[in-house]
């Protein structure tokens, strides 16, 4: 699938109803041709975590972590890019002895790379085109980079292998980021359970301890789509807190965060704006575990000065889990150094 070039209509409209349509419009350049090699090609090379959107077999949404040595991003040409990795078995994007893809087969999807070090990233959004059983390559119909802001400074280390390792005790400073009162020890289902243990807990609803550990995150990846325009992954950050649970009234729950001023194009939330399928990723940093969420997302408009309207946007996501998803990982990360430019929670 070739995916068609410029702003499609759901970012259109939240450009008009934000106002920034014109500056916005200065902007098309950046999802025309794409140009993978130079610049973008040695950031990407250099790069061993990139955050890969892509549907499920049953067709939901997902956004899972890609972890690999430096090199595991690998630019072909200006238009492709091999990955030699592939989603975690055990996760949501996963696949099987016989079908190790799983259900990337040729799949629209959203690939960010991170240089968190840095505050660097750069987007990458196509089709896959190829599969192998240790890796795909994805034919790039946009490819662009985005400012640093909201991003927290991590130095981020995976771990060796074997997976066995997964699980290994953080140090005393990323205990500390975990925050008072959590148990820097728990499982993938962030319900207290020893680590160590790496088999994927699925579930339709979140546990208490996926809520505490969504409640006290400053980082998490977002993935989005659209029918005719694709998938996307993006970064979304703040300060811990930023991400507000609440009851549903059913015995659910709602995930809530404000939108913050940004580069104006509103990639991700014309996507919702014209599809509404949403798919969040969490990862606790001193523990690895992967906190993956597939449900449906809303812009809410609410006017700016608001209570929890801490980027005075008047701009906020609302997101309805559908399917939950905890694993654990070799992903690891040094406590944070804030971005000076996170808003303060009003709420």
């Amino acid at each position: 699938m070739t995916v068609v070039s410029g702003f499609h209509e759901g970012e259109l409209a939240v450009q008009r109803r934000a106002g920034v349509g014109a500056a916005a419009a200065r902007l098309t350049g950046m999802l025309s041709a794409p140009a993978l090699t130079g610049g973008a090609g040695r950031f990407l090379r250099d790069r061993d975590l990139a955050v890969l959107t892509a549907h499920d077999h049953e067709g939901r949404l997902w956004t899972v972590p890609l972890l690999g040595a430096p090199g595991f991003l690998d630019v072909v040409d200006d238009a492709t890019l091999d990955v030699l990795a592939l989603p975690a078995p055990d996760g949501p994007l996963g696949g099987t002895g016989t079908d190790p893809a799983g259900p990337l087969r040729g799949d629209q999807v959203g690939l960010i790379a991170v240089d968190l070090a840095v505050r660097r990233r750069l987007r990458v959004n196509g089709t896959v085109v190829a599969l192998g059983p240790t890796g795909f390559a994805i034919a790039a119909d946009q490819a662009y980079g985005n400012c640093p802001q909201y991003i927290q400074r991590r130095q981020v280390d995976i771990l060796d292998e074997p997976d066995s390792e997964v699980g290994a005790e953080p140090d005393s400073e990323a205990d500390s980021e975990a925050g008072a009162g959590t148990d820097a020890r728990q499982g993938p289902a962030g319900d207290g359970r020893a680590r160590g243990r790496t088999a994927a807990v699925r579930s339709d609803r979140l546990d208490a301890g996926q809520r505490q550990l969504i409640a006290r995150a400053d980082t998490f990846f977002l993935g989005t789509t659209h029918p005719e325009h694709g998938t996307d992954a993006s970064h979304r950050g703040g300060a811990p807190g930023f991400v507000r649970v609440e009851s549903d009234g059913a015995g659910g729950d709602r995930l809530w965060w404000p939108d913050y001023p940004g580069n104006n194009m509103f990639n991700s939330l014309g996507n919702i704006a014209a599809d509404g399928s949403a798919a969040l990723l969490f990862v606790d940093f001193p523990t690895g575990t992967a906190l993956h969420l597939s449900g449906t997302a809303e812009v809410e408009w609410t006017g700016p000065g608001v209570a929890g309207d801490d980027g005075g946007t008047g701009r906020r996501v609302r997101f309805t889990p559908r399917r939950v998803v905890g694993t654990a990982t070799r992903l690891r990360a040094t406590r944070p150094v804030p971005y000076p430019g996170n808003p303060p929670l009003t709420v």
